[in-house]
């Protein structure tokens, strides 16, 4: 073998080992879908930590609740009071770094003697001075604009916000939506949980499972939101693609606790952590051969699962809202 040639087969042979060893939670454990769904006013809060889950449950990822200002999730970050229109970075980053540059290297230029853009020389220079001029026009333009957007403000309406459209800073609007102002907070208010609600968590924790497992959407439609029905038939659907079936069973809770009861508007949440052990494999669709998990093995998960119903109805009512991940 060429000595050239031994490095990059041993360096390839060390990427695969790599990538392996990253895709070996992927691989070995299927499990149905986590830290999704929604929690109401409270989908981007953290639930209280219990006795069965005492670390930080992960954020929610996947929700059709948006992010309010107050509330925002990793990545997503507020929108900042400044001179640029909403919707636009100019004046963030490289471009507004550029401008800033040209701009100040014009001033010098008048300051020094030289003129705005004294030291032409040649086509570069020409182009240059093109591209400062074309930066400037578009400052012009921008500022124009935002002045335009003032004036134009209703009579009444009084100053624009400076910050926090959404979270009751100034402009806040708490008749709901409105210029300057968000959707105000629902109010909240604790609630007692009955003795027969406990119970029917710990059922809905093994009906949910099952019927995951058979892959039976009218079922999992009864017993969750749509949203969170919907995400699970998404996940089926990428595994029929892929041509396994995702087989979950010997559901069983071993501890839980209640982390917060709330009632909002005209539903109630309760969000409960729970560790359960289950078997969990991944089987061919076509021979039924086990691709991934030992059928013989137990494993164990804690997770915090939100449940809703219709306010004032019974522990029948409950469907799950929300899956969120709390350790293992």
């Amino acid at each position: 073998m060429s000595p050239h040639k031994a490095p990059r087969r041993r360096f390839s042979q060390i990427l695969v080992l790599a990538a392996l060893v990253a895709l070996a939670p992927a691989i070995g454990e299927a499990k149905m879908p986590s830290n999704m769904g929604s929690r109401g006013s409270r989908t981007f809060s953290p639930p209280p930590a219990t006795s069965t889950a005492p670390m930080n449950a992960a954020p929610i990822q996947r929700s059709i609740t948006p992010p309010s200002a107050s509330q925002q999730q990793p990545g997503f970050a507020a929108p900042r009071p400044g001179f640029a229109p909403q919707g636009s970075s100019f004046g963030r980053g490289l471009l507004g770094g550029l401008a800033g540059g040209l701009l100040g290297a014009g001033l010098f230029g008048l300051l020094t003697g030289h003129g705005l853009f004294g030291g032409l020389e040649g086509f570069a220079s020409f182009i240059g001075l093109l591209f400062q001029l074309a930066l400037v026009a578009l400052l012009a333009r921008f500022a124009f604009a935002w002045w335009q957007s003032r004036k134009a403000a209703p009579a009444g309406a009084g100053p624009r916000p400076q910050a926090n459209f959404f979270s009751g800073g100034p402009g806040f609007s708490p008749g709901g939506f409105g210029f300057g102002g968000g959707a105000q907070k629902p109010q909240t208010a604790p609630l007692r949980l009955a003795g027969e609600d406990l119970p029917a968590f710990e059922r809905l924790l093994s009906q949910i499972q099952e019927a995951y497992s058979r892959e039976d959407s009218a079922a999992l439609q009864r017993l969750a939101t749509r949203e969170m029905a919907g995400y699970f038939d998404e996940e089926l659907a990428a595994n029929r693609q892929k041509g396994v079936v995702n087989r979950i069973s010997n559901v069983k809770l071993l501890q839980g606790d209640l982390s917060e009861a709330w009632r909002e508007g005209a539903d109630e949440y309760a969000t409960v952590a729970m560790r359960y052990a289950y078997t969990d494999v991944l089987e061919d669709r076509a021979s039924g051969r086990v691709v991934s998990g030992d059928p013989s093995q137990t494993g164990q998960s804690t997770e915090v699962w939100t449940f809703r119903r219709p306010a004032g109805s019974g522990p029948g009512s409950w469907i799950l809202s929300a899956i969120q991940d709390a350790g293992r």
